[in-house]
């Protein structure tokens, strides 16, 4: 690593200073964490998923950088991205995404054999998603799979299988993200269409805004059901009536499909899910 440079290209890399990103990872992965443990899952697994995911989307971050770095220079918003720019070559973003991983998978081997398998399939997908932008007309229903990964290894963790009903939830989880990552896309629809990059605000085209409304109002349904099925109570329906208000707020930001607007409304979404994470937490503990 160069003195000139310091740690400042390598910590734009894995997004340090915009925790959002790894925000959208983590809530639903310790919400399902309570839903497998039946409330609270203890203080090692909470470490193990938090440390977790922090470390698997910065070396997302990484792979992603990497496989995108012809076409970031061509938009306004990531042309300056650290790879794109040369301040980071290749081998090094590679060889630091390499580390996280590995640190990651650290983690994994102190829960169960069943999630360590689990692990695998979570990185293949990882490294699959940065190039499905390239052949999928949606490509953000792949990254709800790589997002929603957390849900199906929480359980593994806990009960050391994975449940139809961590299916469910996973399932709910990726229409969250086809929600906010639509939103993201919105911002840069103009110069993807430029490019050639393919991504669910251009497949959705003028239904744009009613498909991301539509993902909302899935992604709440199931978890709702969810928590019901688990007899959450009054707490848990309050913080779900309230994450369903920052949905039709985030509406609001996106109808008029300003890049400004959608923007705001994409970083904000991890109050969402924050929001629906702590009204699991609050039905587990007065129930």
């Amino acid at each position: 690593m160069s003195k000139q440079r310091g740690w400042a290209p390598y910590l734009d890399l894995i997004r340090w200073n915009r925790p959002a990103g790894w925000l959208l990872l983590l809530w639903p992965t310790l919400g399902a964490l309570w839903f497998a443990a039946d409330g609270w899952p203890g203080w090692h697994l909470v470490v193990v998923f938090t440390l977790g995911t922090f470390l698997m989307r910065s070396a997302g971050c990484c792979v992603n950088d990497v496989a995108d770095r012809d076409f970031d220079r061509h938009v306004k918003r990531t042309a300056q991205r650290p790879v794109t720019s040369g301040a980071i070559s290749v081998k090094e973003a590679l060889a630091l995404g390499a580390v996280l991983a590995l640190l990651a998978f650290g983690l994994v081997l102190t829960t169960n054999r069943v999630t360590v398998l689990w692990s695998f399939v979570a990185l293949a997908i990882t490294l699959v998603y940065p190039f499905a932008k390239r052949f999928v007309s949606i490509p953000q229903a792949v990254l709800g799979i790589a997002f929603s990964f957390g849900i199906p290894m929480a359980f593994a963790a806990v009960q050391s299988n994975v449940p139809v009903f961590a299916a469910w939830l996973l399932a709910g989880n990726l229409f969250w993200v086809l929600a906010y990552d639509t939103e993201y896309a919105m911002v840069d629809r103009d110069d993807d269409l430029k490019i050639g990059m393919k991504t669910s605000a251009i497949t959705f085209g003028r239904f744009d805004v009613a498909a991301v409304m539509l993902s909302y109002a899935i992604f709440l349904a199931v978890w709702t059901w969810a928590g019901a099925s688990r007899s959450l109570g009054v707490l848990f329906f309050v913080g779900i009536a309230i994450a369903a208000g920052q949905a039709i707020w985030h509406w609001r930001l996106i109808r008029e499909r300003t890049r400004d607007g959608c923007f705001k409304a994409f970083r904000l979404n991890h109050w969402l899910g924050f929001t629906v994470f702590v009204g699991v937490v609050a039905g587990y503990a007065i129930r």
